[in-house]
Formats: C-alpha cells, sequence, structure tokens
C-alpha cells in the first residue's frame, strides 16, 4: 500500500496545529495498523488474574498519606459530550444528584479535602475541543480552587481514516467529523504536549490520581495513595470484581510472554475468544478506569521513547458519521489509559469494592444515582446508601422512550423513584411516573398499548 495516506494524515495534523510528540505518536499507529496488526490479544496470549490486594485489607502506613497529599493532583477525564444520551454540551455539566452536577461534585470533594488536610492537590481536567469553554466557565463559580498550575488541558485528535485505503477521509458536509478523540490513553500525550507535566514535576508533585468524570465513586482515597506511596509503584489500577452487567468490560490479565498485567477491551478480542472475554468466572476483575500514576516514573519513561508511550491500539470502525450509516466506513484509531499498566515494570491492579464505581453511562445508571439508592455524604462523596450494601439497583429503560435525555427527564418530571429496596428495575414502553413512587425487589412494568401509560403518585412496585 502506497505511503500517501500517512503522509497525507501527517499534513493535515500539521495544519491543524498538532504538536511532533502527537504526530509521532500518530505515526507509529498508522504503521502498525498498516503492516496489518488488529490491536487484538488472544485469549492464548494471556492467562487469568485471580488473586490480587483489596483496599479493604491495606495495612497503615504511618501517615504516608500526609506527605503524598501534599505532591497528589486530582486529574479527571472531560472530554465527553454525553452524544449517546442525545447530549450536545459537556455531559459534566447534567446534574446528577441533589442539585449538583458532575463537576459540581468532582470539585466539592477536592475543595473538602484541602479544608480538612491543608494540601494543595490541585484540580485539573483533560478537556476537548467541545467542553473546554463551557466546562471553565461553569468552575468559575467555585472559589479557592484555584492552584499552582493549569486548572486544564486540551485532549488532542486524530484524523479518521478510510477503511478502503487508509486516506484521512474527507466530508465535505461537516469537515468536524473527519476527526475522532483518540481515546482516553491520549491523556499521556496531552499531558505532555500541553506542558502541563513539565510543570507538574517542576512543582514537586508525585501523584495523580486519574478517573473519569463521570464515576463520582472515585475519589481520592488516601489510604490507596499512602500505598502507592509506600510501595513505590510507577502505576496501579482499580479493579473491581465483574458481574453480569460488567461482561463486556475491559478486564485485567496477564501476557504469558512477560508476565506483566494488562488490559483487554471488548475491541481487542478476537471474535473466536468473545467467550472467554465475557466468562466472568475465568477473568474476575474489570477495569473502573481509576488510575494511580507516579508522575516522576511518566515522565522519565516518556523522555525514554521521545514521547511516545507506544500503549496497546484499538481499531475501532464506525462511519463517518455515526448518525448516517450510508457515510464511508471510517477506522478511529484509539488507546486506552488503563493500558499503561503493561509499560511499566511492577504495575499493580488493586481490587476495590464497588462503591468505589459509580459511572453514568446512559439514562438508565442516571436514574440509579439520581435514587435513594445513592447518598451525597460529607465530603461530597456520592456512596450507595448504606442499606444496599455492596450493589446499586440493576436499572434497564426502553431506549426507545429513555435514551435521550430530554425523553428521559419528561418522564420522570417529579425526580426519580425511591429505588433503595430495589435490586431490578425493567421498563418498556412508553410510562410517566408520578411523583413518590416506590419500587422494591425485582420489578418489570411493561405497556404494551399505543398510548403513555401512568404510574400515579404514591404507588409502591413490587413483585
Amino acid at each position: 500500500m502506497s505511503g500517501d495516506g500517512l503522509e497525507e494524515a501527517i499534513a493535515k495534523l500539521r495544519a491543524d496545529g498538532a504538536h511532533d510528540v502527537t504526530i509521532r505518536t500518530f505515526e507509529q499507529y498508522y504503521e502498525r495498523l498498516r503492516s496489518g496488526e488488529r490491536g487484538l490479544i488472544p485469549e492464548s496470549e494471556i492467562e487469568p488474574v485471580t488473586d490480587l490486594p483489596r483496599a479493604d485489607r491495606l495495612g497503615e502506613t504511618a501517615g504516608a498519606e500526609r506527605d503524598a497529599l501534599e505532591r497528589t493532583i486530582v486529574l479527571k477525564l472531560n472530554g465527553g459530550l454525553g452524544t449517546s444520551m442525545g447530549m450536545t454540551g459537556p455531559k459534566s455539566l447534567v446534574e446528577v444528584k441533589d442539585g449538583l452536577t458532575f463537576l459540581d461534585i468532582a470539585v466539592r470533594q477536592v475543595l473538602a479535602l484541602r479544608a480538612a488536610t491543608g494540601a494543595r492537590l490541585p484540580f485539573l481536567l483533560m478537556n476537548s475541543f467541545y467542553t473546554r469553554d463551557e466546562s471553565l466557565a461553569a468552575l468559575e463559580r467555585h472559589s479557592g480552587l484555584d492552584a499552582d498550575v493549569p486548572l486544564d488541558f486540551l485532549q488532542g485528535r486524530f484524523p479518521k481514516l478510510r477503511a478502503d485505503d487508509l486516506r484521512p477521509v474527507s466530508w465535505p458536509p461537516n469537515p468536524e467529523l473527519e476527526w475522532a478523540p483518540p481515546g482516553h490513553g491520549d491523556v499521556y500525550t496531552a499531558i505532555v504536549t500541553s506542558g502541563t507535566l513539565d510543570r507538574l514535576l517542576e512543582r514537586d508533585y508525585r501523584y495523580a490520581i486519574v478517573s473519569n468524570i463521570d464515576n463520582l465513586g472515585a475519589a481520592l482515597d488516601e489510604r490507596i495513595l499512602a500505598w502507592v506511596a509506600h510501595e513505590g509503584l510507577p502505576f496501579a489500577m482499580e479493579v473491581a470484581e465483574r458481574t453480569e452487567a460488567d461482561r463486556k468490560g475491559g478486564h485485567i490479565a496477564r501476557r504469558r510472554a512477560d508476565g506483566r498485567l494488562v488490559l483487554r477491551e471488548v475491541a481487542q478480542t478476537p471474535e473466536e475468544d468473545m467467550e472467554a472475554f465475557t466468562a466472568i468466572s475465568r477473568h474476575p476483575f474489570f477495569n473502573t478506569n481509576t488510575l494511580w500514576i507516579d508522575l516522576r516514573t511518566l515522565g522519565q519513561a516518556l523522555r525514554e521513547r521521545d514521547g511516545v508511550l507506544g500503549l496497546p491500539m484499538i481499531v475501532n470502525r464506525k462511519t463517518v458519521d455515526p448518525s448516517d450509516q450510508s457515510s464511508p466506513e471510517v477506522i478511529q484509531i484509539e488507546t486506552a489509559m488503563g493500558a499503561a499498566i503493561e509499560v511499566f515494570q511492577g504495575a499493580a491492579a488493586l481490587q476495590v469494592s464497588r462503591r468505589r464505581f459509580a459511572p453514568v453511562k446512559t439514562t438508565d445508571q442516571l436514574l440509579a444515582l439520581r435514587s435513594d439508592a445513592y447518598v451525597l455524604t460529607e465530603g461530597a462523596h456520592v456512596e450507595l446508601a448504606p442499606e444496599r450494601g455492596e450493589m446499586p439497583p440493576l436499572v434497564e429503560l426502553d431506549p426507545r422512550h429513555y435514551r435521550l435525555i430530554r425523553d428521559f427527564e419528561a418522564r420522570f418530571p417529579h425526580g426519580p423513584p425511591s429505588l433503595v429496596q430495589c435490586d431490578r428495575l425493567t421498563v418498556i414502553g412508553d410510562v410517566l411516573f408520578g411523583a413518590r413512587v416506590t419500587v422494591r425487589g425485582t420489578v418489570k412494568v411493561e405497556n404494551a398499548g399505543e398510548g403513555q401509560l401512568r404510574i400515579e403518585d404514591g404507588t409502591v412496585l413490587e413483585g
């Protein structure tokens, strides 16, 4: 195949103002793609991980957390628009609990910990071009958040490639659709190209907790931080036990060739290995995407690799216009930030409670978080209600009527029903929920009619 596709892509990146490190990173992945690499991790090359240290059994570290906390940053990935829920603005600005947005809660957690400990504890966002302005404007509502480093840096973007010839796609109806985010693995490139990593190291910051802005369980845990510092870990990943709801989530495994931990996503799994991938008894731990990183070690690794960390590649096949399946098929080159676990010798995984994993990818999960199944505690932590134990309620709302957030809001005009005693709620058809509705146990509500079914105020649904 001709090299013209790579040359065209590099020219497009340069015209877009991409940093040399971004271009070198893209070039490495392009060459791997052109050589026929599909980014797959076969089951034959890995073995399951079944025994890990547990967060609830970590020993005391004699105040090590205080020294480490003074040199720690909180970094949230904030590039998403929530397009899967029909949103056009930053997902982090959606109201999620007690009138607060994802961003409000994350900021309050940091400010509360600063007040309690006196630590510097900078709060940083990795924004995209689409989320930056609105998110920074929203941060202005929070006084006292400034630190000695900037509040954000920008995620990069890669050109989408035509699937037939690997040339950058052209889409005159909307040129913005010619570009795609390179996955959250771009955090390592963006923190370098923005100059943020150098600033952090100059100011003696050593550790970072990195997580998605929509995972409200991923608050800084001083005990885990102390463990990372005391053990001298270059990189640690929080993992939780998989359930049926997590069968498609990326899991960790151990590579047979060198014994290192690896992260395997569903897009990296050969079709013939999907049964093994989804077998939660075989691969019992999934990546929560909450990571702890030694910034000095990261800086050293990037210097040794000329800025290119070399994460495993994810080949994501889509259409250039996701809303038009007849538009040209394209390849998006992506990486996962958790995949860096295989880069660092001595990297570790830590089993945590599901209480530290409360993401919102769908309106199903948003309903659960808004309900009384979760509580907002002192310090702005969002946690499962004590009576729920470790498991959140499983909510399944008919996507025909609830997938888009405007439709979802219209069907819960008085707020969510009580789910604190709910095991599973399934809604099929168009159903409008009244005020003070309570759901207990396993409940299925089905409207097979043409009109809208209304659940009256004060109804108790069970059985």
